[in-house]
């Protein structure tokens, strides 16, 4: 694991944040993503420099509205800011995944 993804793995895994379980690397169709929680649809990555050249945007892109397809909400971070700003990193997470469950309970209780 990148030193970004394994900083981010000490805060986030054992149900850590929010008692939501994130698995890494995990397979989703043709993609392997960084970090997801299958209970909140939510899929974390983290991105270097290189996301930013050629068509790395592109491809991202694509790669996003693939998940979103599936039904994933899509967060992504530069590496800086898992070192320069992880609460605030880490609070984003914990909103998205709250709101997710939050949005599904709601959903099931009209039905």
């Amino acid at each position: 694991m990148p030193p970004a993804e394994q900083r981010l793995w000490y805060f986030i895994r054992r149900k850590a944040l929010g008692g939501f379980r994130f698995r890494r690397q995990h397979t989703i169709g043709p993609y392997i993503v960084d970090f997801a929680c299958l209970e909140a649809k939510l899929v974390i990555e983290l991105d270097g420099d290189q996301h930013a050249l050629g068509d790395a945007p592109e491809r991202d892109a694509n790669r996003d509205a693939y998940l979103r397809e599936q039904g994933f909400e899509v967060l992504r971070f530069w590496n800086n800011e898992v070192y320069d700003e992880i609460n605030s990193v880490l609070e984003v997470i914990l909103d998205a995944a709250l709101n997710s469950v939050r949005a599904k309970q709601v959903e099931a209780s009209q039905q």
